[in-house]
């Protein structure tokens, strides 16, 4: 007779290989951070493994790990508020306003979420989907998701997203298909008013991989060569910059101008990487240390663009996110440009 504990491991990898990735990434759509997404994919996990044994295929072995990842995912929303970034926090800080160094530690904010991980591919997988999986990543769609209520964000993610049918979606939701529809009315309401037109999967398509590097290239240089005027020039007239975990925000070219994004000191005192979060261009930020003769990391700049213009900054005053974004922890001055 075969091993069942065997054979029952070698299911679990083999589902785990399949899945993992797009389960992260599922995590990271209903909780909007990448650390709560660490830990509520090893808790799916965990628990798939316990009932790994007791399941009889009545539901496609997709079906079913999404089942326990959302209701994982349910655990958590239901223990903590909801992620936010500095828009959503309050209004934008005036022009006359001087910024202070209060950050709202405890605030939970919404996290950037590195391409390398995405595991997804692009094109939704069914008819019933809304949105290509690789939209449903970018900032816009994640904050706009924290703002569902649980029941509403769980229907949306399911049906718009990964494609569930609303009576997949109410097996694993433990509800009615009635409930799951009038949920999906909803929040597709919502995002609705709170999505750009635009995605920026449509964007990046229609600037081409070349003016995106061009885009990366002319911002990082005017950054380290302290050219405000340039930078301002990239920016859209209504462009926002925020930088969490700092509340303050602002709107427009004038407010931004005087605002932490700005380069001052002498040159070379910033350095500039190039990487994507999100499904969006971003920015790693390095600022040099004289007691360490390196630069260290001090911000991802996540880019959201309009046309060919920055319609928005954020910067994730996160350094320790950088390993995650395949960004070096330090950069050595010789090796600067």
């Amino acid at each position: 007779m075969p091993d069942t504990a065997q054979h029952t491991t070698l299911d679990f990898h083999q589902l785990v290989e399949a899945h993992q990735a797009e389960l992260h990434a599922h995590c990271y759509r209903m909780l909007g951070s990448l650390y709560d997404a660490d830990d509520a994919l090893q808790e799916t996990l965990l628990r798939v493994w316990r009932a790994l044994p007791r399941f009889r295929g009545e539901s496609s072995p997709r079906t079913w790990l999404y089942r326990i990842a959302t209701n994982v995912c349910l655990d958590v929303i239901a223990q903590r508020p909801k992620r936010v970034l500095p828009i959503d926090y309050g209004p934008s800080t005036v022009l006359e306003a001087i910024e202070s160094d209060r950050t709202l530690s405890t605030t939970p904010w919404i996290e950037p979420y590195p391409d390398r991980a995405l595991g997804v591919a692009d094109g939704a997988e069914s008819p019933e989907a809304r949105y290509e999986r690789r939209e449903a990543l970018e900032l816009a769609f994640i904050a706009a998701l924290q703002h569902l209520p649980p029941s509403q964000r769980s229907a949306l993610v399911l049906c718009d997203v990964l494609g569930f049918s609303a009576k997949e979606a109410a097996e694993s939701l433990g509800t009615t298909v009635a409930s799951v529809n009038g949920a999906l009315r909803r929040a597709r309401s919502t995002l609705d008013r709170r999505l750009p037109e635009e995605t920026q999967q449509r964007a990046n398509r229609a600037l081409g991989d070349r003016k995106l590097r061009e885009i990366a290239t002319r911002l990082a240089d005017a950054f380290e060569r302290g050219q405000i005027a340039t930078i301002l020039a990239m920016l859209a007239e209504d462009a926002t910059f925020e930088m969490p975990p700092y509340p303050q925000w602002r709107r427009g070219r004038d407010a931004i101008a005087k605002s932490w994004l700005m380069p001052v000191g002498p040159e070379p005192r910033l350095r500039y990487l190039q990487s994507w979060a999100n499904g969006q261009l971003a920015l790693g930020c390095y600022e040099l240390k004289p007691e360490t003769s390196n630069y260290l990391p001090i911000a991802l700049d996540v880019l959201t663009l309009r046309g060919d213009l920055i319609a928005g900054v954020t910067a994730f005053r996160t350094p320790t996110l950088f390993s995650r974004f395949n960004l070096p922890q330090q950069l050595p001055v010789s090796g600067a440009r």
